[in-house]
């Protein structure tokens, strides 16, 4: 079994689809996003690691039912995503740069 069939299975068994809207996950996706964030608030330094752990899989578990809801491939769509990427920011003019790529 995948991820994504360990993570639908679990909210399966708890009958929680009802809840899980697009709305309510894209909420979900940017909460759980400023815990994360949050490790960083005030030490940049000591940071808690099983905590940043636990933020992210809270973040890839919201990302993937939020996939779920409208039936996309995330490996198909990360890697459509980076084709954009590679010809907004080709490596002749961005390379060691975080300039944004309207500004190149």
């Amino acid at each position: 079994m995948n991820i994504k069939d360990n993570i639908v299975k679990f909210r399966d068994m708890r009958n929680w689809k009802q809840f899980h809207t697009p709305e309510n996950l894209a909420k979900s996706i940017s909460i759980e996003a400023a815990e994360l964030l949050e490790n960083f608030q005030w030490n940049s330094k000591d940071y808690d690691i099983e905590n940043i752990k636990d933020e992210l899989a809270d973040i890839m578990t919201y990302v993937i039912l939020f996939a779920d809801c409208f039936d996309f491939d995330l490996e198909q769509i990360v890697l459509d995503k980076l084709k954009k990427n590679e010809e907004k920011y080709p490596v002749s003019k961005s390379y060691g740069k975080s300039t944004k790529y309207n500004k190149l």
